[in-house]
C-alpha cells in the first residue's frame, strides 16, 4: 500500500467512527412513546374491519373512515405538524343529526394510543354515549380508575379536576363547567403531554358526551402500557486514530 493510500485508509476509518451510531429504541410509558406511523395504523384498522369504508378527498390530504351506519366518522388529516389536529372522531345519533360527541388527537399522539382508540370504536356500538347531562362523581371515578391504579395524583384546580402521572410528564384534565353543556362540542376531557427537548408534546381532547367506556379504555392505555422511543444518535469520535493517520498527499506537498 502506498503512503497516500495508507493515509486515505486511516482517514476513512476515522471518518466512519464519527458517524452517528444507530439509535437503540427504549421502552417507555406509552405517553412518552414516538408518534409512529399513523397512516399504517389506519390502514391496518380498515383492513381488519369491513364495517368501515374508506374515503379520500379530492386532494388526498385527508382520509375518512365511515361506519356503515353513517353514525360514526373518523377523519385523518395527513402530513400535519406535531401540535396540530390529525384525527377527528365524531358520533351522531342518526346520519343527519347533530354530533353527539367529538374527540380530536394531534399528530404527535403515540400510535399505540391511536390504535387502542380505534380498536375500541370497532367494538360494536361502543361509541354510543351512556351518560346524561352531567358527569357525576361516580362516572368520573369509574372512567379514571386506571389512572388511580397506576399512581396518578388527583387534584382540584379551580373548575377542573386533574390527574398527573408519577413522573409529572402527562396529565388529564376534566372541566366541570364545559361538562354542563353537553350539546356543545367543548373540550371537557383533555389528555396532554408537554413537549421536551427530545420529543413534541401531544393532546387528545373530548367533548362532554364522549362515552365513559372509551375514556376508561384511553386512561388504561395511557397509564398502564408501554411503547417504543428512539434515543438520539450519539457521535463517537476516534481522535487518537486520526492523530496517528499519516499525512495525505496534499499535506506532503505542502512540506516540500
Amino acid at each position: 500500500m502506498t503512503p497516500a493510500n495508507e493515509g486515505r485508509s486511516a482517514f476513512d476509518v476515522a471518518t466512519a467512527n464519527c458517524e452517528p451510531s444507530r439509535p437503540e429504541p427504549q421502552t417507555v410509558p406509552v405517553y412518552l412513546a414516538d408518534a409512529g406511523d399513523h397512516d399504517a395504523v389506519l390502514n391496518t384498522f380498515l383492513d381488519a374491519h369491513n364495517t368501515f369504508e374508506k374515503w379520500r378527498t379530492w386532494s388526498d390530504e385527508t382520509t375518512h373512515a365511515i361506519h356503515e351506519s353513517q353514525t360514526l366518522r373518523i377523519e385523518r388529516i395527513h402530513e400535519t405538524p406535531a401540535h396540530e389536529t390529525a384525527w377527528t372522531i365524531a358520533a351522531y345519533e342518526t346520519p343527519v343529526s347533530h354530533r353527539l360527541w367529538v374527540l380530536t388527537a394531534t399528530s404527535a399522539t403515540p400510535a399505540p394510543v391511536v390504535q387502542a382508540l380505534l380498536t375500541h370504536l370497532a367494538d360494536g356500538n361502543s361509541w354510543h354515549t351512556d351518560i346524561g347531562n352531567w358527569w357525576g362523581d361516580e362516572l368520573v371515578t369509574a372512567a379514571t380508575q386506571p389512572l388511580a391504579a397506576a399512581g396518578w395524583t388527583r387534584a382540584v384546580q379551580g373548575r377542573c379536576f386533574s390527574w398527573t402521572s408519577p413522573d409529572e410528564a402527562a396529565g388529564l384534565q376534566f372541566d366541570t363547567v364545559t361538562a354542563r353543556h353537553p350539546r356543545q362540542n367543548l373540550a371537557t376531557w383533555t389528555f396532554q403531554v408537554d413537549p421536551d427537548a427530545d420529543r413534541p408534546g401531544w393532546t387528545i381532547a373530548a367533548s362532554p358526551h364522549t362515552p365513559s367506556s372509551l375514556l376508561a379504555d384511553l386512561c388504561e392505555t395511557i397509564a398502564q402500557t408501554t411503547g417504543a422511543r428512539q434515543t438520539q444518535p450519539v457521535r463517537e469520535y476516534s481522535s487518537h486514530l486520526a492523530a496517528r493517520a499519516p499525512a495525505g498527499p496534499s499535506a506532503v506537498r505542502n512540506h516540500r
